[in-house]
Order: structure tokens, then C-alpha cells, then sequence
């Protein structure tokens, strides 16, 4: 099965050929390192078989937040660091997703809308949870943000993951939501809207946005009952590192063409679509984000600053004190876990590999 890298690789170097003067370098960047990911081009580490002798190649991966093959361990420590923010009680997901009309605008202008985009979701949120007709807490917000369908059309919305309840107004009590019910999304879209468009008018004042955009419901989702720790936790992870799209769903790219899966979110089903590698690659770079934009954002009582609410919070729910973290462990090297847990040799599947040098990389230095 091709990878995103083999199309890269082929059909890379005339996309850079053709656009490259009208590219921008965080473009340019993504495609470098993902088609460098895991090759000697960025060096790596040389283990050997104690047993038959067999030499094995680990080559660093470049840990561009876009690369399909290197967000596996940044969900992992998401998960282990959210496992400390997680109340057990009832969690919503909710998404906010800007209109059509909007989409070009903000691709122009990513860093700036994109993050309106969060303010205002987690502003209309915050405000109707605290209306005392529904919630009347403070509550928090875990946030991230997209801007792709399944077929990698730009489509911008945000996730967020919401505790069902949050803090009366003088912080002594836990005020617990409906467990199907959080505040209505009707309400909840009009606050959103409004609060979008008066935050992107002052930023922008020389854009002009479509009058159609207050003609037209803007899209609100919200979906209840997430119970558990361990499954709120697994379930808004696939979000946080998710990219445009994974090398599982690339089928073929035969004769200039790339046929992937996608599915379809109204019909709920897997197809199939077929697109010359141009405007595949076009289509993956658009979900590329602005150098050190931050998708994921925390708002109320998962907010950084607000932690000790938190801790106040799982003290009132649970009756146990304040949960502190343990000392950050010490992180092995790739050499040091392969002594540590040596790794069974791929070819004899009886000895273990060793470790036994380096390779540097190839004109640029290793991630």
C-alpha cells in the first residue's frame, strides 16, 4: 500500500517545480519532512542481532505535526497528561463549524480567524452554560481545531470536550448538567455566530464577509453521555494529532492518480474518490497549519490558570484531595530503551538487537 510519502516522493518534486514561487515555506517544509521521515536523510540508529548478526536501521521520524506516521507517541502522552484533567463526570462533544461562505476568507487569513474560531466557540459556550436556565456553572473546554472533511475539502470547525456541569457562581458547589442534556444548540449557534462575525469584523475591517452569512443557521453539534474516564479520554485523543489524512486510507496512485478512502458522513459510508496527484497534493497542503499555532486550547477550569479549580472540583466530586502530579520520568534515549527492552530480531525471531552506533543525517540536523 502507498504511503503519503511515496506520493510526495513521485509527484513532489514537479509540484515544487510548478508552485513553489507561490508556496508557503510551511508548505514546503511538510512536504520535506515527510518524505525525509524515517529515511537515512535524517540519521538514525544501527542495532545488530546478538544471534545471527542481522544489522537494523531505525531512522529518526521528523515529528512534523502533519506527518501521518509521527503522531502515535504525541497521542500517547496527550493521553497520559489528560488522564489528570479528566472529572468523572458525564462529557459532551460538541463542534462548531463555521458556514461555507467563510472558508476562503479564512484560509487567507488562517492564524487570525482560526484562532476567532476558538474565542468564540468557547465564549458562547462558557456564556450559555453559565445562564442559570440551563447550567449556571463555570464550566471548562478542552478545544481543537480543524479544517478538513473526510475527502480533504477545507471545512474549519473546532471539537471541544465539556464536563457536564461545572462551578456555582461562589465556587462552593459542584452544579451537575442533565446527563443527555448541556445547554441547546440553537441558542448556542446564534451566540456563536454573532460573536464570530463582531470579532472578525474588528480584526479584518477592510474584508468584506457575505451578507448571506446572517441569512443561514451556522452548525452546531453536540453529542452527550461520554462516561467513563478512560473512554472520554480515548475518544477526544483521536482528535487532538488527527491529520488531513492517514496512510491506511491511501489506496493506489496509479498513472498519476491517487485513489483513497473517505467516508461519507451523511450516508455513513466508506467510498472511494479518485484524484490526479496535483490536486491531491493541493488538498493535503491546505490542512497544513501556521507555524506555532496552537490547535488544542484549554478554556474555564482546564484552563492553565485555573487549575486549582480543578483540583477543588475533583475534591467536591470524589471527596479526595488535591491530585498532584508525579515527577516528570526520565526519558531513554532510543539506545538506552533498546538495552533497557531489547527488541526481537525481525529475521531469526530468537535474538535480540543491540545497539551499536549511529547515522548521522544528511545535511540537516536530526529532529
Amino acid at each position: 500500500m502507498p504511503e503519503l510519502a511515496d506520493i510526495f516522493r513521485l509527484h513532489g518534486p514537479h509540484y515544487l517545480e510548478l508552485f513553489s514561487d507561490r508556496m508557503l515555506p510551511s508548505h514546503i517544509r511538510a512536504m520535506r519532512d515527510i518524505m525525509e521521515c524515517r529515511t537515512e536523510a535524517l540519521g538514525g540508529h544501527v542495532y545488530q542481532c546478538d544471534q545471527c548478526g542481522f544489522v537494523h536501521y531505525a531512522y529518526h521520524s521528523c515529528r512534523n505535526r502533519h506527518c501521518p506516521k509521527c503522531h502515535g507517541k504525541d497521542t500517547r502522552d496527550w493521553i497520559e497528561a489528560c488522564r489528570k484533567l479528566i472529572l468523572p463526570v458525564t462529557y459532551f462533544h460538541l463542534v462548531f463549524t463555521l458556514p461555507a461562505e467563510l472558508r476562503e476568507i479564512v484560509r487567507s487569513h488562517q492564524t487570525l480567524l482560526l484562532g476567532i474560531l476558538f474565542r468564540a466557540a468557547a465564549y458562547s459556550l462558557m456564556k450559555l452554560a453559565r445562564d442559570p436556565h440551563y447550567l449556571g456553572a463555570k464550566t471548562g473546554i478542552v478545544a481543537v481545531a480543524h479544517t478538513w472533511t473526510r475527502a480533504m475539502v477545507y471545512h474549519p470547525h473546532v471539537h471541544c470536550l465539556v464536563p457536564g456541569g461545572g462551578f456555582s457562581e461562589d465556587g462552593t458547589k459542584w452544579l451537575s448538567s442533565r446527563k443527555t442534556f448541556l445547554v441547546p444548540v440553537t441558542a448556542l449557534s446564534l451566540i456563536f455566530r454573532a460573536k464570530f462575525m463582531q470579532l472578525a469584523r474588528a480584526a479584518l475591517p477592510r474584508i468584506r464577509f457575505p451578507d448571506s452569512l446572517f441569512k443561514k443557521g451556522w452548525v452546531v453539534y453536540s453529542k452527550a453521555a461520554i462516561q467513563g474516564a478512560e473512554k472520554v479520554v480515548n475518544y477526544f485523543a483521536r482528535y487532538v494529532h488527527r491529520v488531513a489524512i492517514t496512510n491506511g486510507r491511501i489506496l493506489s496512485m496509479d498513472d498519476g492518480q491517487i485513489r483513497f478512502r473517505y467516508k461519507d458522513s451523511r450516508e455513513e459510508l466508506w467510498k472511494t474518490m479518485t484524484l490526479p496527484a496535483r490536486e491531491f497534493i493541493r488538498r493535503f497542503l491546505q490542512h497544513v497549519l501556521p507555524p506555532r499555532f496552537h490547535k488544542v486550547r484549554y478554556y474555564g477550569i482546564f484552563s492553565p490558570s485555573n487549575r486549582h479549580l480543578l483540583d477543588r472540583a475533583m475534591e467536591l466530586l470524589t471527596g479526595v484531595g488535591k491530585h498532584e502530579k508525579g515527577p516528570p520520568a526520565d526519558e531513554a534515549s532510543p539506545a538506552e530503551s533498546a538495552q533497557l527492552q531489547p527488541m526481537l530480531c525481525p529475521v531469526c525471531k530468537i535474538g535480540h538487537l543491540i545497539f551499536i552506533g549511529t547515522v548521522p543525517p544528511k545535511g540537516r540536523d536530526p529532529p
